[in-house]
């Protein structure tokens, strides 16, 4: 269990923003040792720690890497999400599962108890929300943490390839078969076999699967004698697997071998409390400049919010790392920061043709030509969104700034803005 030490001096200065995320990260799975100090303080705890994280109240908010395992976190008094999600974020080791969701983190400990036991796991949750990353957790949390973890996906290989790749072949067992191949269960002998979309897996190939299941076995193409493994399974899938059953794609009997404790990874969209930890979490893992972290706004976090994220967690990364490159030159005192302007959603990018809104104001033009700036797609895109909610709230220009996460002083300069740029065609707001 991870656990955060700081004084009492450093829990009063920095109040709810120390105190939840302690909550928070206390209450993850996981080992490790958090040490919290005050920026410019020495330590004063002679122990090991994991992370080191200092923190500071300043007018201008940063985040900086100070070594392998030490960050320091600068926040503005007025922007505790922000400083509290990247307190989760800088807190958590490399590789292990980010969460503030208590669904999830209640999810996550049970998780770590599961991998304790040698029992098969069968994962399930939409496509992008990180069913990979939990299998790799429950491996560490196993007793074959040193042995080999070996991911296939099954809908990314060829059918007639697959029996050979999963159970290994013998020399000349098939045109091509130059050299034999040991087959991801050997390779995973003493370890953990992740099989990713399962529920892609051709029927026939089920039944040869669940034989290897039974028996610890599996029997190499070209040859005659079977060869023990010693694997545990862990099966993602993020189709309803009693659909496919009822459909006759899915064999029953492989379902319930593999069905031994199911874990559920729910959309983006239904654990809201983790996406400002999870873009903190991207930032410090995709940041040009290792060294100095781009910081989100509070307007940025409430644009993050605010989406549907059909993609997921997938798409959050995706959006994170556009954002770090329209940010690049957004510099405040050395510290780069993220505004609501640079987040450009994956959806934004497609054509859209231009169209009359409910209250008469429309984008001038929408489309995206070739050749196009960066900066004029991401224009467009914001002018698109503010007057998409502009319409969603009637009008209103004051539950319209409420909505964006930004004054309603805010908004009308982005509204005379967008009007200077000619992306506001006559008559709009």
């Amino acid at each position: 269990m991870t656990r955060v030490s700081s004084t009492q001096e450093l829990q009063k200065k920095h109040g709810a923003v120390a105190a939840q995320a302690t909550a928070i990260i206390n209450s993850l799975p996981g080992p490790g040792r958090v040490e919290l100090c005050e920026a410019g303080e020495e330590r004063r705890s002679g122990q090991r720690a994991d992370r080191l994280v200092y923190l500071e109240e300043a007018a201008k908010p940063g985040l900086q890497r100070l070594g392998g395992n030490t960050v320091r976190i600068a926040y503005p008094a007025d922007e505790c999400e922000s400083a509290r999600a990247a307190l989760v974020a800088a807190a958590i080791t490399p590789g292990q599962p980010v969460a503030a969701d208590a669904g999830v983190i209640a999810m996550l400990n049970l998780a770590e108890r599961v991998g304790k036991s040698d029992i098969p796991v069968l994962i399930q949750g939409p496509t992008g929300t990180g069913k990979e990353v939990l299998a790799r957790f429950i491996h560490a949390a196993s007793k074959r943490a040193r042995g080999p973890f070996v991911a296939i996906n099954c809908a990314a290989m060829p059918e007639a390839m697959l029996e050979a790749l999963l159970f290994g072949h013998r020399k000349g067992a098939f045109t091509g078969a130059s050299e034999a191949g040991e087959g991801f269960f050997r390779a995973a002998h003493n370890g953990t076999l992740l099989l990713d979309e399962l529920g892609e897996m051709p029927l026939g190939l089920q039944a040869k699967l669940l034989r290897a299941l039974q028996e610890g076995e599996v029997v190499p193409l070209g040859a005659t004698q079977p060869v023990p493994v010693d694997v545990r399974i862990i099966a993602c899938t993020n189709r309803d697997l009693a659909d496919e059953i009822a459909a006759g794609r899915f064999r029953e009997d492989l379902y319930f071998r593999l069905n031994v404790f199911p874990l559920s990874l729910s959309a983006l969209c239904e654990r809201r409390d983790d996406i400002a930890p999870l873009a903190y979490t991207m930032l410090l893992r995709h940041a040009p400049d290792p060294e100095i972290v781009p910081w989100l706004s509070e307007e940025a976090l409430a644009k993050l919010a605010s989406h549907p994220w059909p993609g997921n967690v997938r798409e959050l990364e995706n959006v994170i790392r556009r954002a770090l490159l329209l940010a690049d030159g957004l510099i405040a005192d050395g510290a780069p920061i993220i505004d609501a302007q640079a987040i450009v959603f994956d959806q934004s990018a497609r054509p859209v043709e231009p169209t009359p809104t409910q209250h008469g104001t429309q984008l001038a033009t929408q489309s995206y030509r070739a050749g196009d700036k960066l900066s004029a797609i991401v224009r467009r895109s914001e002018a698109q969104v503010i007057l998409d909610t502009l319409d969603d709230n009637g009008g209103n220009r004051q539950a319209t700034a409420r909505a964006l996460g930004i004054s309603e002083r805010t908004l009308r300069y982005r509204l005379a803005s967008m009007r200077e740029a000619g992306l506001l065609a006559a008559g709009g707001m």
